[in-house]
């Protein structure tokens, strides 16, 4: 009875998993002193909490002595699940606020607009740069992955764990965007969904408004206070991001083995090149439209770090959202829109250079010539297929089934096994990718729209988080 009270409920039946939890809660501590007694900036305190995260999770893989399966070893299997308690506690608290956040972000924005044509102006320029730059990493992916040919001299998998998954028409995929059923879309994530009721409803309020300015009155008034509310809930929430990523990113690195690493080390140093390659061209959109790289990447720092350990999309929406408003001068219209719009289409890590790198990879693998065909082919399937794609943890896996079976390789999917295996070490700068896509889309949508604030964007003052005790 002890021993399943130990081993099954309480997850601690070994003396290295208390003393991996004390070092945790000790490691928490030290970023509450630096934090909050030592008042070292946030984007810093992430960084440290990054690096302590990394160090932890490698301690925790040098005392199993680094084994292929992690998860069999007792104490890692329960630490990790400890450790799980609070990283992915944390980020669902974050995707908890998701949902009426870009609802009434989006409401505020719309009953707040003076006229239709702004907003006919937005989605036309939010559709154009996404869809443009997701195009731009899938080739991105495509070069990269020649270059280093992935694939070539890896084992033939002849039957792996890994399926397909089932392949939507375009046309199928644009229609589900529309919500049948606004409850179902919040369920589902279903963002695009949640833009388009929200708009609706803004619209219909904005008319009331038109009609009657005493009788819109009352909702106009919740509107706004909502939306305060909820932006005021994002950062009490963001501020604890420094404990949650050591907690998150020891997690990942603790459960996968170093040998499933090694097996497909080549793809992931081609995935992290292509995705610091993709990531430089994010860098050299913004000097073309007279904004300084640098000061982007001091200002958002905090957010690509918080993307990276945290490997949801979504999860970072409100951070994604704050970063843009409250330090790089993002109109909030811009903001909501376009970065609810990136957590659902033209995701440029897991839609853009992954699937590209996976259809190379499988090429090469089975001895399928990259021709020009094979290239053009590519690029349209992934550019398209990147619709609908809902940001969160794996989801770059439906990306893959429909690259591949987009080219005519679906029946090819099971040798893609040993790439899904280490997902979590390659999903790390697929969702950063994503989420820098996501903020440079909106500062040049909305320096597009000439609604951007330069002089809060080059203002360092404002790259402070605001500290609560």
């Amino acid at each position: 009875m002890e021993n399943v009270f130990f081993k099954q409920f309480l997850m601690i039946s070994d003396i290295k998993t208390i003393v991996f939890l004390a070092v945790l809660v000790g490691l928490f501590y030290l970023i509450h002193v630096l934090y909050h007694k030592k008042h070292m900036d946030f984007a810093v305190v992430v960084m440290v909490g990054t690096g302590l995260g990394l160090v932890l999770g490698l301690a925790i893989q040098f005392v199993a002595n680094f084994p292929d399966a992690p998860m069999d070893v007792a104490f890692v299997a329960e630490t990790t699940t400890w450790f799980a308690m609070v990283g992915n506690g944390y980020i669902n608290l974050i995707k908890m606020i998701v949902v009426p956040l870009v609802m009434i972000s989006i409401m505020q924005v719309i009953i707040n607009m003076q006229q239709g044509k702004a907003m006919s102006q937005l989605v036309k320029n939010t559709i154009i740069i996404t869809m443009g730059m997701v195009l731009v990493a899938s080739v991105t992916g495509i070069v990269i992955g020649m270059l280093f040919g992935v694939g070539k001299g890896a084992t033939l998998v002849e039957g792996g764990a890994a399926t397909a998954k089932e392949i939507t028409p375009v046309a199928t995929t644009i229609k589900n965007l529309i919500p049948g059923n606004i409850v179902g879309a919040m369920v589902d994530s279903n963002i695009i969904g949640l833009v388009i009721f929200s708009a609706f409803l803004g619209l219909a309020i904005w008319w009331i408004n038109y009609e009657s300015k005493e009788a819109a009155k009352p909702l106009y008034h919740l509107i706004n206070a909502a939306h305060k509310a909820m932006i005021n809930m994002a950062l009490l929430i963001l501020d604890y991001m420094p404990w949650a990523v050591i907690a998150l990113l020891a997690n990942t690195i603790a459960q996968r083995g170093l040998s499933s690493i090694l097996e497909v080390g080549k793809f992931i140093i081609a995935l992290y090149v292509a995705a610091a390659v993709q990531f430089t061209i994010q860098l050299i959109l913004l000097a073309v439209n007279g904004l300084n790289p640098m000061t982007y990447v001091k200002k958002s720092y905090a957010t690509m770090l918080m993307a990276f350990t945290s490997r949801s999309s979504v999860g970072c929406l409100p951070m994604t959202i704050e970063t843009l408003t409250k330090k790089l001068g993002v109109n909030q219209g811009t903001a909501s829109f376009v970065a609810g719009f990136g957590t659902t289409a033209g995701m440029q890590g897991c839609a853009g250079i992954f699937p590209s790198l996976l259809i190379i990879y499988v090429c090469n693998v089975t001895g399928t010539p990259v021709d020009i065909t094979m290239i053009v082919m590519t690029i349209f399937v992934v550019t398209i297929g990147s619709l609908g794609i809902a940001g969160i943890p794996g989801t770059a896996t439906m990306a893959a089934s429909v690259g591949l079976s987009g080219v005519g390789m679906g029946a090819q999917f099971a040798m893609v096994s040993p790439i899904l295996a280490i997902d979590p070490i390659i999903d790390m700068p697929r969702t950063m990718l994503n989420v820098t896509g996501s903020l440079t889309n909106a500062l040049v949508v909305d320096k597009h729209m000439e609604s951007l604030n330069m002089t809060a964007y080059n203002d360092m003052s404002l790259n402070q988080q605001e500290k609560r005790s």
